[in-house]
């Protein structure tokens, strides 16, 4: 029993300079090591052995980070900001929160270099954003977040990369004006789209006009042409029409005057005794007429005297007229 109580302190000695000796460090993860208060080497991921009393673990106190942490993360870190009051170029105060993305690259001066690594990335990109956004009016800086978000980015890179960081991104997540300038902005965006929406409706019936002036136009020329070729093709038809009834008349007439004459007469005089029978015809019908008279040198009328009984019966008495006189008609 006496030989226990020996051998079992014996062994939490042992289990005590093992845990201070034998150290295993996780995945994307360092330790520095300080060996009588003095920088002495990094561990990396895995098993490590450290000289007791010796050698020790630097722990590190920065802010959002639980306190008395030894380990060193170099995974890609975000820390979410708060709403920050920004003065506009314009002088109007606007809320605005962001999110900044940052690595450690080299966990020596991540310690080293900066007394509060988190606070220091948190104080810097408020100080940025104030200095980027106060050089833009209102409605440049609503509109412009990419180009906030990359003038932020270089400027933290910029700043932190004597810590051994590097800020690979910036993103303004809200920019949030006051109540009035917000309702005013409103009722500024809805007389922009009314105005919008009058100019596409003017531009729509604008094109629509042009297109159905056009559209009658075209008709007008197609009515045009087809009311041409119309009057061209009947007048083509009229004038072939009289040609052909002119020439198969001329033809009739011919054959008749050579039926008549037997080949030595004239047409032509045939032609004006037929219409001079006619007109005789026509004032026959009439009844009102008595005496009909004609010149005597007509030897070829009076031939056809009968003609002209057969016409008018016997009822018509002819005289002979002196020559050079015209025929009269007595009603």
């Amino acid at each position: 029993m006496e030989l226990l109580i020996p051998l079992f302190i014996i062994a939490i000695v042992v289990l005590f300079i093992a845990a201070k000796t034998i150290r295993i460090v996780p995945q994307a993860t360092v330790l520095i090591i300080e060996r009588l208060g003095k920088f002495d080497r990094l561990a990396a991921s895995g098993l490590n052995i450290l000289v007791p009393f010796l050698d020790r673990p630097r722990s590190v106190s920065w802010s959002g980070i639980r306190p008395g942490l030894t380990q060193i993360d170099l995974r890609e870190q975000f820390t979410d900001l708060l709403p920050q009051p920004v003065i506009t170029r314009d002088n109007v105060t606007i809320m605005v929160d962001s999110v900044i993305y940052w690595q450690i690259t080299d966990p020596i001066k991540a310690v080293y270099e900066i007394n509060d690594l988190v606070g220091s990335i948190i104080q810097l990109t408020i100080t940025a954003m104030r200095n980027v956004i106060g050089e833009l009016d209102l409605d440049h800086a609503l509109s412009s977040r990419d180009t906030i978000n990359s003038r932020l980015r270089v400027t933290l890179d910029e700043a932190t990369h004597k810590w051994g960081v590097k800020v690979t991104r910036v993103e303004l997540k809200n920019i949030n004006p006051p109540e009035d300038v917000r309702i005013t902005m409103e009722k500024q965006m809805t007389a922009e789209r009314n105005r919008r929406a009058v100019v596409l409706q003017a531009d729509g019936e604008k094109q629509a006009a042009i297109t159905r002036a056009e559209g009658e136009k075209q008709a007008a020329i197609t009515r045009a042409e087809g009311e041409k070729q119309a009057a061209i093709l009947q007048a083509q038809g009229a004038a072939e029409a009289r040609l052909t009834a002119a020439a198969a008349e001329a033809e009739s007439i011919r054959h008749i005057a050579v039926g008549i004459t037997g080949g030595q007469g004239n047409p032509a005089q045939y032609l004006i005794m037929m219409k001079y029978i006619e007109s005789l015809r026509e004032m026959a019908k009439s009844g009102n007429s008595k005496v009909i008279f004609m010149p005597v040198e007509t030897s070829s009328v009076l031939s056809s005297i009968g003609a002209f009984k057969e016409v008018f019966g016997n009822q018509l008495p002819v005289e002979p007229i002196p020559p050079q006189r015209q025929p009269v008609i007595r009603g």
